[in-house]
């Protein structure tokens, strides 16, 4: 189990909001190498991957988290209960159907009623990134949804992401078949409330049937330049695993620590 590493200190913009966690989807591509399990609670080294984001998150003193659960919930909630053990307060909104990126946070509506912005982490990957320097980057642009992007030597696998040199979204681009360098989206997004009422009910994804929709009304672009990986296949899972020592380091450094 993780202990809590990060102790409250000074009260910061971060402790007011709340972390949505992706973390419902069927993994279907990585039951080979972790079967019997939902992705996020795949092993890297000794911790679990979904330990790293929470471990992130409480060390940049971003505390409250709402988890939207589905394929096989209950491994998750016994694992992270409420929270308090890990210096956390842990809500959850469970699917009995899977919805979708976009239809997950649709039905956890409820929970996030009474913020302005909120954070939406995938479950699945990480990246290196200063949560206070994105949410003053989203605020400043006063946009809708505010997609943390990272540069990558193989884009196809995730599409890619337009921004141009104000760091305004301009198109997303769909996966090509041919391998390139490009823009990608690192799964980490800052959402202005408003984002709820464009998110139809039911099954949606965030990727193509939502983001897309948003343009015209401002998505913004947040690039960095640390490490980025997921754990979607089993290969980049094994680039994780060679990884684990660096990914628990980064998940442990706080705003003051970040370039």
């Amino acid at each position: 189990m993780m202990e809590s590493i990060c102790q409250p200190g000074n009260p910061s913009p971060n402790q007011c909001t709340k972390a949505v966690l992706l973390v419902g989807g069927l993994g279907t591509r990585l039951r080979t190498v972790v079967p019997f399990k939902p992705k996020p609670l795949a092993s890297i080294g000794n911790k679990l991957f979904l330990e790293l984001l929470i471990q992130q998150l409480c060390c940049q003193e971003i505390r409250h988290i709402l988890m939207c659960t589905g394929y096989l919930a209950d491994r998750i909630e016994n694992e992270f209960g409420d929270g308090s053990d890990r210096g956390v307060k842990i809500e959850y909104s469970r699917e009995s159907s899977p919805l979708g990126t976009a239809g997950a946070i649709k039905f956890a509506q409820p929970y996030l009623r009474d913020l302005p912005d909120f954070l939406v982490m995938n479950g699945d990957s990480f990246v290196e990134v200063d949560f206070h320097k994105l949410f003053r980057f989203h605020r400043a642009h006063r946009g809708l949804v505010s997609l943390v992007v990272v540069e990558v030597e193989n884009a196809d696998r995730y599409g890619t992401v337009l921004v141009d040199h104000g760091g305004r979204v301009t198109r997303f681009l769909e996966k090509t078949g041919k391998q390139h360098p490009g823009i990608v989206s690192a799964g980490v997004y800052c959402f202005n409330r408003a984002v709820l009422q464009r998110i139809p009910d039911g099954q949606a994804s965030l990727e193509s049937a939502v983001f897309p929709q948003l343009l015209d009304e401002g998505v913004f672009g947040f690039k960095q330049d640390g490490m980025f990986i997921d754990i979607g296949t089993p290969e980049d899972y094994a680039r994780a695993q060679g990884l684990c020592d660096r990914l628990d380091r980064d998940s442990q450094r706080t705003a003051q620590t970040l370039p």
